[in-house]
């Protein structure tokens, strides 16, 4: 694995973040082991509930661990066993939330100087700070107005602002972009990938956006409830999706052996686990006699130019097409063959 973004190795706890532990809400048990180096950027994705705003929550002091121990740079933040809990203004964990959280009654400005302001510079080296930070992120001559003037994405820059200026030493940042548009959110995409390139701390970043995790995480981390279940570079899990979740998210079908179609190298083993693209399964009238493995349209739905066709088979699968190519037969209802072109590789 390379180096992150700070130089170090990934995982590297003595000077990065780590959370080994467990934290309890009602019938719910989270209990990880985490580490993120000095300088990289951890993705944590998975399905609703499955922990991934708990485990942001307990790293930045909104949540206390039921056992075990978070840790920065070797200091205890959260001790189970000890006693130790440290409150989150202390923690010097800079936090962003999807729903900015601005002090309504302060300008952005203002709001950007606060975390200077709270560290000990007066008012004018905050101010400086301040301007310099929201020129960084492209509103700068927003800083006379209050959050309720600002849009959402001028606003979550704001935010990124705030935070970045009080100097954090770890980020957690939960769901930044998700009540984005589409062109705002790539606007904002940009310029956190810019500054978290040049963030020498460890970055939890919660997304349900598999762009956001592959453009801007250097680890792919896959929660499921409670556990995690994968723990990879972008590239490995895409390559090797561990579970139907973590497939499902890269947009792909997961099938574990026996398979009903060729496989490169011959059948693979028992439980081995062979990860489809969706535009790699071809669909077919009923009735082939060639063709082992067959099901029932489930639903059609269109994608821009693309069709996606759900198909209840043995296994299940998700075909992709295109409107013009796809076939007059498939429709809700309808039996269909399924073939897989060229022969995946099982792992």
């Amino acid at each position: 694995m390379s180096p992150a973004r700070g130089g170090r190795q990934p995982g590297d706890a003595a000077a990065g973040l780590r959370l080994a532990g467990s934290v309890r809400r009602g019938a719910f048990v989270l209990d990880v082991d985490l580490a993120v180096g000095p300088g990289e950027v951890v993705a944590l994705v998975g399905p609703n509930g499955a922990g991934k705003s708990t485990l942001a929550r307990a790293v930045a002091g909104l949540e206390a661990l039921q056992t075990g121990r978070v840790e920065l740079a070797g200091r205890a933040l959260d001790d189970a066993a000890a006693g130790t809990f440290v409150p989150p203004a202390r923690r010097a964990v800079g936090t962003v939330f999807q729903d900015h959280r601005l002090f309504p009654h302060l300008t952005a400005l203002d709001n950007v100087a606060f975390g200077p302001r709270a560290a000990g510079a007066d008012r004018g080296r905050a101010a400086d700070a301040a301007r310099g930070w929201l020129e960084r992120l492209g509103v700068a001559e927003l800083a006379e107005r209050r959050p309720a003037e600002l849009s959402g994405g001028q606003a979550q820059r704001v935010a990124l602002a705030r935070t970045l200026a009080a100097a954090p030493r770890a980020l957690v940042l939960d769901e930044p972009l998700a009540a984005l548009d589409p062109r705002t959110r790539a606007d904002v995409q940009r310029a956190l990938a810019e500054h978290l390139a040049s963030f020498a701390g460890p970055c939890v970043l919660v997304t349900h956006d598999v762009v956001d995790a592959l453009v801007l995480a250097d680890r792919l981390v896959v929660l499921e409830a409670g556990r995690v279940v994968q723990d990879a570079t972008p590239g490995d899990v895409v390559r090797r999706p561990a579970t139907p979740y973590a497939a499902h998210l890269l947009g792909l079908n997961l099938f574990e052996a026996p398979v009903p179609f060729p496989t490169a190298g011959g059948p693979p083993a028992a439980g081995a686990r062979v990860a489809v693209r969706p535009s790699a399964i071809a669909l077919g009238p009923a009735g082939a006699a060639d063709q082992p493995w067959s099901g029932t349209v489930a639903a059609v739905s269109a994608r821009g130019e693309h069709v996606r066709v759900e198909v209840d088979a043995v296994p299940p699968a998700v075909v992709e097409t295109t409107a013009a190519d796809l076939p007059p037969y498939v429709r809700p209802g309808e039996r269909v063959t399924l073939t897989v072109s060229p022969a995946p590789t099982p792992y």
